[in-house]
């Protein structure tokens, strides 16, 4: 939050507009009011009140770093092609033999059906509300497919209870070229060198990347080399942070272990014929900033999934990218609302952003998995009013994956701060009804930290970490 109004990421490259304006607390606070209540209110606050005793995860007793103890699953939609999953073999192959009898395959009629709620795909499955049993469902879930065969609404809600991921390709081969680089980089590679790298973009005259470059990148790099004295880390903020130098840190001889980046992702209008290729594409530095710049945000600015060439090799690689769309697009805009405006179409139909699909499906060798934003990212997701810099959950779940636990378990603090707001936020809003003077800013930052929170997932494969 800058100067009273709330800031977002995001850039419309035809215009070089931002996508959303800043907003006052008075106006997302009337967002806040007009929001249903959360339909999984009581297993958000169940998740709540128990991660108050410990972190959220599968039940007691069991090891979530090993997947003979937490389980393994992966979630085809009902009618998925049996190519996809034939090309999957390496992978479903080596997870059974870690997984041993927690291992499961949610396949045909046992598989994802459309529209199907959480609920009522786990009570077919013998599994309610409440901790992971990997006895009846694994802990660490793989969906196989676009958000159009299995929603994204479906995935937020798993992945409160469970350790969630999602791999979407558009081509058989790139599946394939996936569980080849998961197998090889948990069998037969060697270790690349403990190298991290954070990105942070800080163009001028924009209050977004200054704010999640000095409040996030900076401190969030500065507190994890003085945890982790045996990683190198490289800082790329400001000047440095340009298309040439991530060229080099996404394909070239500069590759890191950890990728961490905070810039704008490049939003298009629905139907634009790159909405699907370069939609929540990396703005780099390379953009004069919103006071400058004039007109269309042209490719040479920012970086996108065909900027990586087809002799990068991203293998052993997790990367974060704070970045409106940087792992997806949904159908509807997350802000209108029945109360407001009618809900406008973002996309034709929601889909994974290209950019990190590419990176997990490169022949030389994929990346691990990307963590990314479905939406519009939020600068007070790490800037809460009254408290300044708040980065305690971005940083708790990177120190988890630099400990080498699996990335759908680092990903839990995420989940666990959206079962808070969710709790927080119902109860505010039922307090805000009867009240004289209705606390905005408070609303205001409950519900953008909350959906903020929500919509982080993990394109790739829950179980991999670094070895």
């Amino acid at each position: 939050m800058s100067n009273g109004l709330f800031v977002f990421n995001g850039i419309d490259a035809i215009t070089g507009g931002y996508l959303l304006p800043e907003m006052s607390a008075h106006s997302i606070a009337a967002l806040a009011r007009g929001e249903p209540p959360e339909p999984a209110y009581r297993e958000l606050k169940y998740r709540y009140e128990s991660g108050k005793f410990r972190t959220f995860g599968p039940v007691e007793g069991v090891d979530p770093g090993n997947l003979a103890e937490a389980g393994w699953g992966v979630i085809f939609a009902h009618d998925a092609d049996p190519g996809v999953r034939e090309a999957l073999r390496p992978l479903l192959v080596h997870r059974q033999a870690q997984a041993g009898p927690r291992y499961r395959e949610y396949w045909g009629a046992d598989g994802y059906r459309p529209q199907e709620s959480k609920p009522a795909f786990l009570a077919r499955h013998k599994h309610g509300p409440g901790a992971p049993d990997p006895e009846r469902v694994p802990y660490y879930l793989l969906l196989v497919g676009d958000p159009e065969a299995i929603s994204y609404r479906f995935q937020y809600l798993l992945d409160v209870q469970f350790a969630v991921g999602r791999i979407c390709f558009d081509a058989i081969d790139d599946y394939a070229h996936y569980a080849s680089s998961v197998v090889s980089a948990e069998t037969m590679m060697a270790p690349r060198p403990k190298k991290a790298a954070f990105f942070g973009v800080r163009n001028p005259g924009d209050q977004a990347t200054q704010l999640s470059a000095d409040e996030l990148v900076a401190p969030l790099s500065a507190k994890m080399a003085q945890a982790n004295a045996d990683w190198e880390f490289v800082n790329e903020i400001g000047s440095g942070a340009r298309k040439s130098r991530l060229a080099d840190l996404l394909g070239g001889a500069g590759r890191p272990r950890l990728f961490f980046s905070a810039c704008h992702g490049m939003g298009f209008a629905p139907g634009h014929p790159l909405q699907r290729s370069h939609q929540g594409a990396l703005l780099c530095q390379d953009w004069s900033g919103p006071l400058q710049h004039r007109g269309a945000v042209g490719n040479d600015l920012y970086f996108a999934g065909d900027d990586i060439g087809d002799e990068a090799d991203l293998s052993g690689m997790i990367a974060f990218f704070f970045a409106c769309y940087g792992a997806g697009t949904p159908w509807l805009n997350d802000f209108s609302h029945q109360s407001l405006t009618h809900p406008q179409p973002i996309a034709p139909s929601p889909f994974v952003a290209k950019l990190p699909q590419r990176m997990l499906s490169l022949q030389k060798g994929g990346a691990l998995a990307v963590i990314g934003h479905v939406e519009r990212a939020w600068g007070c997701s790490f800037s809460w009013p009254g408290v300044g810099t708040h980065h305690q959950v971005f940083s708790a779940a990177l120190q988890r994956l630099l400990d080498g636990m699996p990335v759908g378990h680092a990903l839990e603090y995420f989940n666990t701060k959206y079962a808070e707001l969710s709790t927080v936020l119902s109860s505010a809003l039922e307090e805000a009804r009867y009240a004289a003077e209705p606390d905005d800013l408070g609303l205001a930052s409950l519900w953008t930290e909350l959906n903020d929170a929500r919509s982080y997932i993990v394109i790739g494969d829950p179980a991999v970490r670094f070895t």
